[in-house]
């Protein structure tokens, strides 16, 4: 399934996955180099990613970033990635948005509306959202 196909067509759960950090990415209305560079380090690393290259990572990054631009895009864009997830996947789409968030080592509050919107649209517990950002905050905690 591409992201070609419109809304209508639905996502499939990677590319939910990349929608998510990206849309939190551009909550700011701008993308810097350290949230590119983490999305691009996830891609490649993690199992929700296995089989994608770079390639179709910057694919689904561009067709995201139209949907975005669209009237009402923020929530077509939560929309799309809750109807392409269920169960634990949701959790990781969250978790993975705010990995994003927190790459630059600060947290801005377009982001965080972004990511409570995400969690609302995903239907999260707030304990756990809470849980998972915690995580992550430890994680790019300088020393």
């Amino acid at each position: 399934m591409t992201a070609d196909k419109g809304i209508d067509a639905g996502l499939s759960p990677q590319q939910a996955l990349i929608y998510a950090m990206v849309a939190v990415a551009a909550a700011d209305r701008r993308i810097v180099e350290s949230e590119f560079t983490r999305m691009r380090s996830m891609v490649r690393e993690l199992p929700a990613f296995r089989g994608m290259d770079e390639a179709a990572f910057g694919r689904e990054a561009q067709a995201c970033g139209r949907e975005l631009a669209t009237p009402d895009g923020v929530r077509k864009v939560i929309r799309l990635v809750a109807g392409a997830l269920a169960g634990g996947l949701r959790e990781t789409a969250y978790v993975l948005a705010a990995e994003v968030a927190a790459s630059d080592l600060s947290l801005r509050d377009d982001e965080r509306s972004f990511l409570s919107l995400l969690a609302e649209g995903l239907q999260l517990d707030d304990l756990v959202c809470a849980a998972l950002q915690r995580s992550v905050q430890a994680r790019h905690r300088a020393v």
